[in-house]
């Protein structure tokens, strides 16, 4: 284990619904984070939540419209030079930064040899 370092977490709140230019706005939005070498991102689906307009987010029959959290990590450079980047693709949602420390785990993936 490596010892913590400053970082920062950015959780980007929308709906399961929301699109940019076609495709599912959680897709773009991590896209996005690979093609700026952002470390890390990773979307959760919520069963039920609501947001300012204090409307309800949940699993229709007929349609989703369950709330997506997206969580990225990453140094606060990094932060600072994603949110431009990501929020002409909201038309609605919620970004909230906090500082944190990361603490990266790397164990030896390499598989064994047998007999060795």
């Amino acid at each position: 284990m490596q010892p913590a370092q400053q970082a920062e977490i950015l959780r980007i709140h929308i709906s399961e619904s929301d699109r940019y230019q076609g495709k599912p706005l959680y897709e773009a939005i991590v896209a996005k984070c690979r093609e700026l070498h952002i470390a890390g991102a990773t979307v959760f689906t919520g069963l039920e939540g609501y947001g300012e307009t204090a409307e309800l987010h949940k699993a229709h029959l007929a349609h989703s419209h369950r709330p997506i959290l997206i969580s990225i990590v990453d140094t606060a450079e990094n932060i600072r030079r994603l949110v431009p980047a990501i929020e002409p693709m909201l038309d609605t949602g919620l970004m909230a930064t906090s500082p944190v420390e990361m603490i990266r785990v790397r164990k030896n993936t390499a598989p064994e040899r047998l007999g060795a």
